[in-house]
């Protein structure tokens, strides 16, 4: 599709991450102008850490079993309809998050991400999730394994240190779960989790759990699959520029860290938004 349009394109193939962050380097470093992520967002995460901070566009064409991304732009359909779509796209600069956290040997990392970071049972869920499985049975391994956490999880509390914007006074609270999200819509069953979240806003809209109960996260869930979930002050919505994560004093159990679905490692993270750091292929049609 892309050739017969007059573009001149070179096609690799990666197994691995570290194949793909390799072959984005190389694109870049040859003066290709665009990079297209073929697969889930873990894909398009590996190659986004190459992207940042160039003048190289990215573009998705989704192929996994998760596609947050391609469905918050709207790139929906067969490979060659959604190529026939980025060929009309515009090149669109955008922030990004940058989540800090300490990897499993201890040692301080940090990744860019463009669909959501979270700490707590959502980073243990994507922990769980094998590859194979997940190849085979889609969303009904995340349906499957995110019953299995709610209902033998402790969902211990961890600290979470943020400003509201609007306001200078500095907030700690103690949270079970927290995400911070970058899209209007993750598709598939979550969908709209972040009222005002979008790829173009300079700050974060975080959902935070302050609760441990299983009724709760289960009547929040369910409503979220619904499309009528609403925010209260046990799970509540903050719109923010950065937050930082801490275990709490005495607490024995890790406390997971995870970024477009691929996890990272545990806290202490700190998690804020890059400005003007990625240009992203956006289809007309797509909501801002």
């Amino acid at each position: 599709m892309l050739r017969g349009a007059g573009i001149a394109v070179e096609a690799f193939e990666s197994n691995t991450a570290e194949k793909g962050a390799a072959y984005t380097r190389e694109a870049v470093r040859q003066g290709f102008d665009t990079v297209i992520a073929c697969g889930g967002d873990g894909t398009v995460h590996e190659i986004l850490q190459s992207l940042v901070g160039t003048d190289v566009a990215l573009g998705v064409v989704p192929l996994g079993t998760a596609n947050a991304l391609a469905a918050d732009l709207g790139l929906l359909g067969s490979p060659a309809k959604v190529a026939r779509i980025l060929l009309e796209a515009t090149p669109v600069r955008v922030p990004v998050g940058r989540i800090h956290y300490q990897d499993s040997a201890g040692n301080p990392g940090s990744r860019f991400f463009t669909v959501a970071a979270g700490m707590g049972a959502d980073a243990l869920l994507m922990s769980r999730l094998d590859t194979r499985l997940k190849r085979r049975l889609g969303y009904i391994l995340y349906l499957v394994e995110a019953l299995r956490i709610w209902a033998t999880h402790p969902f211990p509390f961890f600290e979470a240190a943020f400003t509201t914007n609007g306001s200078d006074a500095r907030r700690v609270e103690e949270v079970s779960q927290l995400i911070a999200v970058r899209v209007r819509s993750f598709g598939g069953v979550v969908r709209k989790l972040a009222p005002g979240a979008t790829l173009h806003n300079g700050s974060l809209r975080l959902v935070a759990f302050r609760t441990r109960s299983r009724l709760r996260y289960l009547k929040f869930l369910l409503a979220v699959v619904a499309g009528r979930h609403t925010f209260s002050r046990e799970i509540e919505l903050v719109d923010t520029y950065s937050v930082e994560c801490r275990a709490c004093n005495g607490s024995e159990i890790p406390i997971l860290v995870e970024a477009d679905g691929e996890v990272l490692g545990s806290l202490p993270a700190r998690i804020e938004v890059v400005p003007e750091a990625l240009t992203l292929l956006i289809p007309s049609h797509a909501e801002p």
